[in-house]
């Protein structure tokens, strides 16, 4: 998304060119900084062109200005924020998080760590327990918290993030302002999305004037899951989070798929969190039920071919699973991910490539030629 507003950097320039300009300096800083070949001038190598420009797509960022809302005026709703000494904890009616380490928030921190990784640009995004629990003027005002911080965030690092902006989505008129307002913020290339919202699956009638939007926008939308699923029978050995959040992934993407709303809007772009879950595993069954079942002959044409509708990171955790999900929907499909920074993230998401069977053009691709292309950098 083009804006013209000017950055200190030089006269006339954009932020897009500031951007653009900066992408290849960080990707040098972030590689070997100034003995590496590049910085030096020399020839690359085949391993020096492997390795610049990389993007992270699954990155969280929790703003302070967005959890002292959270402190405060969140309180009537019974959410809280506090830090301590073995990190900061928030509670919300929709679900609780901590300790997370300071680094969620400390920019500096953050900053060295992608330098540490290899990692040149981070898309920021929100994570759990997001925003779907408060009325329409608090999750208006936790959005436009998060999104305005998020914004000078990417303005204060501008070769280094971007950002995917988040939305009150349970109030459609509220959302869709905000969408309008944000859209237009520096450093936003896209929407980031609950694979589950509330009660509400993403087919649900209530998004569909947003998910218009944001396609006629033509941004990009990052799904995650936010909410845990499957009941008590996982809150035992952290399962909701190892199972159910791929197969939440799964259960959003089929709603997107059978309740209609890919073929609705053809030019929305979406991508699966975690390689997509269990979807490209399942997908084989999940044909096998179209072609069985009869509440699914609606559908044209085989839930299979919507995969290559979806783009996927990288977090599988496994060599064969991530060749398996580059097989099934091409390595032109796939982004770098590193969820940051969670435990069940990648410390090393560069280097996690490194073992995965690729041809250097598809490795280019996944570490940021793809996603320079989703987020138009």
């Amino acid at each position: 998304m083009a804006t013209s507003k000017k950055s200190g950097s030089g006269p006339g320039m954009s932020r897009r060119q500031v951007l653009q300009a900066g992408l290849a300096t960080a990707a040098v800083a972030a590689v070997g900084g100034p003995g590496h070949a590049l910085a030096r001038g020399a020839e690359p190598t085949a391993a020096d062109s492997d390795k610049v420009s990389t993007i992270d797509i699954h990155a969280h960022y929790f703003p302070e200005a967005y959890l002292d809302l959270v402190a405060g005026e969140g309180k009537r709703f019974d959410a809280s924020y506090r830090m301590t000494e073995q990190g900061f904890f928030i509670k919300t009616p929709a679900g609780s998080n901590g300790p997370l380490p300071a680094k969620f928030i400390d920019m500096k921190a953050r900053i060295a760590d992608m330098d540490q990784q290899g990692v040149a640009v981070q898309a920021i995004s929100l994570t759990a327990p997001m925003l779907y629990w408060g009325d329409a003027e608090l999750s208006t005002k936790l959005a436009k918290a998060w999104n305005d911080t998020a914004s000078t965030a990417c303005q204060a690092h501008p070769s280094r993030l971007v950002a995917f902006l988040t939305l009150p989505m349970l109030y459609p008129d509220q959302a869709l302002d905000e969408l309008n307002r944000a859209s237009k913020l520096p450093g936003m290339r896209g929407v980031y999305l609950g694979t589950n919202i509330g009660t509400h699956d993403l087919d649900d009638p209530l998004f569909e004037p947003i998910l218009a939007r944001i396609e006629a926008l033509d941004l990009p939308i990052f799904l995650h899951p936010v909410e845990p699923i499957g009941g008590d029978r996982l809150k035992a050995f952290f399962l909701s989070n190892l199972i159910g959040n791929p197969v939440d992934t799964a259960v959003a993407a089929c709603h997107l798929i059978f309740g209609g709303v890919l073929d609705r809007h053809p030019k929305l772009q979406i991508s699966l969190p975690h390689a997509g879950g269990v979807l490209p595993i399942l997908i084989g069954r999940i044909d096998q039920g179209w072609r069985t079942r009869p509440e699914l002959k609606h559908l044209q044409q085989a839930p299979s071919t919507y995969l290559r509708r979806f783009t996927y990171d990288t977090i599988t955790h496994s060599k064969s699973i991530m060749e398996y999900v580059i097989q099934q929907v091409g390595a032109e499909r796939i982004m770098m991910g590193s969820d940051y920074c969670f435990t069940m993230g990648y410390d090393k998401p560069v280097q996690f490539l490194d073992q995965v069977d690729l041809a250097s053009e598809q490795r280019r691709m996944i570490l940021g030629g793809n996603a320079a292309r989703l987020l138009k950098l």
